[in-house]
């Protein structure tokens, strides 16, 4: 870990110039230069436990009384001269190697008070909506909140380097945009941050009623806290519009941002939970940057394919490499584990487009669906050895979820052990994870947020999904900041850890089997259930009754079958090359709720070579099934196609 310190360490100080220290309000004004770009620190002489601090957007020497009070009191400021980028996606990427740069060399506290002036507001907003955890509260004044008010319907050269900024290419694409400060805030509010803004309510340059009181209106809507203080005391009014004004209430502007950031809150920090020692440098910043395209799968189970940490990391790496043509492609199936994407990772994946980046994540279905640990060694395995034979510069990130009974392990003192599983496999290939499990539960044992009010359950509430992208988010920043080479870092397959693993793991034709099973081009059962999409008006080989039998020869090391289990599904039995049967139940717990896509691996340790499977439904069922239903969608095979 020291020699990761060190290294970020030293990519700090080769962006920042020689610094120059001046005197400001009783304390040190420190000017430098960061990354090409004008910066400054005020450092209190008095610096308060934690060290809070306000950032600065765009005109940093407007009002600045509030500051000077809290400095007296402790505060530092900061500032970075990103003008005339109007809060772009460009400007936000230099605004987070700042924070880091400020927390990590200064030592500032984890989360900010943001202060923005008019234009200014485009930062502020942009940059919390993008990291809401890490903000303390936002006071803006007159800030712009829409960029379809203004600069569009204020000034011309404004306009015109807006959308040279953001790459729109004419004014319908900034009338399409949909991420101005007034738009997605649901992470922001689900975080609950403070909002202060300080309006004219006869501001004719950034109207109140097309930016604060847009954006009031939508975050009130999403729960979050905001106040208003119009101020009436203009100066200049003729020329300004009303634009500018003495600003009255300082105490209460002052005491706010004092409230809400102070004492520091001891935060855990989402660096803590990513393995990355001994993992190899990500490529996917070489390939988004020199071919300028690139493809990004998210491959896990419900918590995957649901709306939330996927969409928001899909839009940060977006953001990061705004020149590139990325695909984002949502390959979660809600109730997979490890061992069904072992299986479909060549024909749901490989088959339809070669990642760039992976996301894997397998932990919570594991331990719900029981698979043995064997099983999700050999899965996981094989999944990253299929990757990476086929694209060895695909970069992969494996996610560790929360789940109630990972943090019942966590309060006995005991690492779930399909983390461990998982991550042994992480280990040996040099692949980056994120423990978000222990994350979360050590972020709820510090007192800073409740299982059942904000992170609700297994599948997240916004309040989680935001604690999801934050350590993500966080994980992509450290790896791609490091980064330091334009070339493709090698990988060079190590041994396997387990001989039988699945690495040749695919789908097996089904209409190939023998028996009185019958085959179905398209078949949806008709009992009023719902199913996963792709396992319902698909081919399906399917028994009903007892007796009913099939025989299927395959050649490979495992074998296995995935297959649609709803409230009728029954008790099978099975012998591979006339081995004595062995009864399995395919009922499940939820079968009664949805026909549930089951992967069940029937035989490993095998010999490579040509194998019998047969399959005959036994005239015995669960006690709560209504059938003997037995609905193949597919055969599981791990072998050389």
């Amino acid at each position: 870990m020291f020699k990761k310190i060190y290294f970020s360490l030293l990519l700090f100080s080769l962006s920042i110039a020689q610094a120059a220290d001046t005197p400001w309000y009783h304390s040190i004004k420190r000017t430098f230069i960061f990354e090409g770009r004008d910066a400054f620190l005020i450092i209190p002489n008095h610096p308060l436990e934690g060290n809070p601090w306000i950032w600065r957007a765009h005109f940093p020497d407007w009002h600045t009384s509030m500051d000077s009070i809290l400095v007296n009191r402790g505060y530092h400021v900061a500032y970075i001269n990103t003008n005339d980028m109007y809060g772009c996606p460009q400007a936000m990427n230099i605004w987070d190697r700042f924070y880091s740069y400020l927390v990590n060399k200064h030592h500032l506290a984890p989360q900010v008070v943001l202060e923005g002036v008019s234009r200014g507001g485009l930062y502020v907003h942009n940059w919390a909506k993008r990291n809401p955890t890490k903000v303390a509260c936002i006071y803006a004044e007159s800030p712009v909140c829409d960029i379809k008010a203004w600069p569009k319907e204020s000034f011309g050269s404004e306009w015109q380097e807006l959308k040279k900024m953001y790459g729109f290419q004419n004014d319908e694409d900034v009338m399409n945009y949909s991420d101005n400060p007034i738009d997605n805030l649901q992470g922001l509010a689900a975080i609950g941050v403070p909002i202060l803004h300080v309006i004219s309510n006869t501001d004719k340059i950034v109207p109140p009623e097309k930016n604060t009181l847009a954006l009031v209106r939508k975050y009130i809507a999403q729960g979050g806290p905001i106040t208003v203080i119009p101020m009436k005391r203009y100066f200049n009014e003729e020329n300004m519009k009303g634009h500018h004004y003495h600003l009255d209430h300082i105490e209460d502007i002052v005491n706010f941002m004092y409230q809400n950031s102070y004492p520091v809150k001891h935060l855990c920090q989402s660096s803590a939970y990513h393995n990355i020692e001994g993992t190899h440098p990500l490529n996917c910043q070489n390939v988004f940057e020199q071919t300028k395209k690139g493809n990004i799968v998210f491959f896990g189970g419900s918590i995957t394919h649901m709306e939330g940490w996927r969409n928001r990391v899909s839009d940060y790496i977006q953001a990061r490499f705004p020149d590139s043509d990325l695909t984002f492609i949502n390959a979660g199936i809600p109730s997979l584990g490890s061992v069904p994407h072992a299986f479909r990772f060549n024909s749901d994946i490989l088959k339809q487009q070669i990642p760039d980046l992976l996301f894997l994540e397998a932990a919570v279905n594991d331990r719900t669906n029981g698979y043995p640990q064997t099983d999700q060694i050999r899965a996981m395995e094989g999944i990253i050895r299929q990757a990476k034979s086929i694209n060895p510069n695909m970069d992969i990130v494996i996610l560790y979820f929360a789940d109630p009974d990972k943090n019942g392990d966590y309060d006995q003192g005991i690492k779930p052990q399909e983390i461990e599983n998982h991550q042994q496999v992480a280990t040996h290939y040099g692949i980056p994870s994120v423990n978000l499990a222990r994350e979360v539960y050590d972020r709820i044992k510090n007192g800073e947020f409740r299982w059942n009010e904000d992170f609700v359950d297994l599948h997240p509430a916004p309040y989680g999904q935001e604690i999801y992208f934050n350590s993500i988010k966080t994980l992509l920043d450290t790896l791609w900041n490091q980064a330091q080479t334009t070339t493709f870092s090698p990988f060079i397959m190590p041994p396997k850890i387990d001989n039988a693993c699945f690495e040749n793991g695919y789908y097996g034709e089904i209409k190939s089997a023998t028996g009185t099973f019958t085959y179905h081009e398209n078949f949806s059962p008709k009992n009023g259930q719902s199913s996963r999409d792709g396992f319902v008006n698909v081919p399906m080989l399917t028994g009903e009754n007892p007796g009913e039998y099939l025989q299927y020869n395959f050649k490979g090391n495992a074998i296995g079958i995935c297959v649609t289990s709803g409230k009728d599904a029954g008790i099978i039995e099975y012998s591979i090359d006339n081995t004595p049967f062995q009864k399995i139940d395919l009922f499940t717990q939820w079968s009664k709720m949805l026909h549930l896509p089951w992967y069940l691996v029937l035989g490993s340790d095998l010999k490579e070579k040509k194998h019998t499977l047969t399959i005959r439904i036994v005239n015995e069922k669960n006690k709560e099934s209504e059938g003997n239903a037995c609905r193949i969608v597919h055969f599981l095979i791990n072998g050389k196609q």
